[in-house]
């Protein structure tokens, strides 16, 4: 299938490695342009490196920092010629017990989790709605339809993005102009991220980390954690022309493992 966003431009942040990197990859092989973010300017340069070598025909810039620094978002935009994808991501905030966490720790939380993709999407939203094409992709976490107890902070933040998101999704002005806003929430996916979890989880319990995955792996009805690049096929397929009847919705790739029926 073409997806038909060829020649566009996105940016993608913490794509250096992970889920990042996957819906990095999966636009790249559609020939979007890309501009990518990550804090660590090494990894972030390997990245950019793949993604030239997978799709040699665009172009692919990089802006190394902190994406809830101010400085650093106006960098991304300016490194964009006009954002026609967004994709929102950032590292979780440590797992731990509530009674632990300080102001301070739930205001970065919320500045990496929930104000800064809501500053990306407000400087670009505009253009995209008067250009008559936008994409908006936020990647949040399953813990958003079932919440982790030990995530707490992650909980708190990212539902208070997808509230912000539904009502926002919804005005005609971005609807009505073919820009959608639409929010995936990943389950358990071969990620640094699954992995740092799983061994704070193995430090608290003492039970080895191979023990914990294997148990995690057996309560996921797919018998297996996701991977990168399925994730990054699924976000491609947002961004493209083919899903403009999708937006305000909270998509779950998680195997199976939430046991609602809605």
């Amino acid at each position: 299938m073409d997806l038909g966003i060829s020649g566009r431009w996105a940016i993608v942040c913490a794509a250096s490695k992970g889920l990042g990197l996957g819906c990095a990859r999966a636009l790249a092989q559609e020939g979007v342009n890309l501009v990518i973010n990550a804090r660590g300017d090494e990894a972030l340069q390997a990245a950019a490196g793949q993604l030239r070598e997978l799709a040699p025909g665009i172009d692919v810039r990089t802006v190394a920092g902190d994406i809830s620094d101010p400085a650093v978002r106006r960098q991304v935009l300016a490194a964009c010629p006009q954002v026609d994808i967004l994709v929102n991501n950032a590292g979780g905030p440590p797992p731990g017990d509530f009674r632990d966490w300080q102001r301070d720790d739930w205001i970065r939380a919320l500045d990496a989790n929930m104000l800064t993709p809501i500053e990306l999407i407000k400087a670009c939203v505009d253009g995209m709605a008067e250009r008559g094409f936008g994409r908006v992709v936020n990647i949040t976490s399953g813990a958003v339809k079932a919440p982790i107890d030990t995530l707490g902070l992650s909980n708190g933040a990212r539902s208070g993005l997808t509230g912000f998101i539904a009502g926002l999704a919804r005005q005609p002005r971005l609807a009505g102009n073919n820009v959608t806003i639409n929010n995936l929430l990943p389950g358990p996916f071969e990620t640094e991220r699954l992995h740092k979890t799983l061994s704070a989880a193995a430090d608290a319990s003492g039970t080895p980390v191979d023990t914990l995955a294997a148990q995690r792996r057996k309560n996921v009805p797919a018998q297996r954690f996701g991977q990168a690049d399925e994730f990054g096929a699924y976000c491609a397929f947002l961004c493209s022309i083919h899903a403009g009847f999708v937006t305000g919705q909270n998509l779950l790739l998680d195997g199976g493992s939430y046991p609602g029926t809605f």
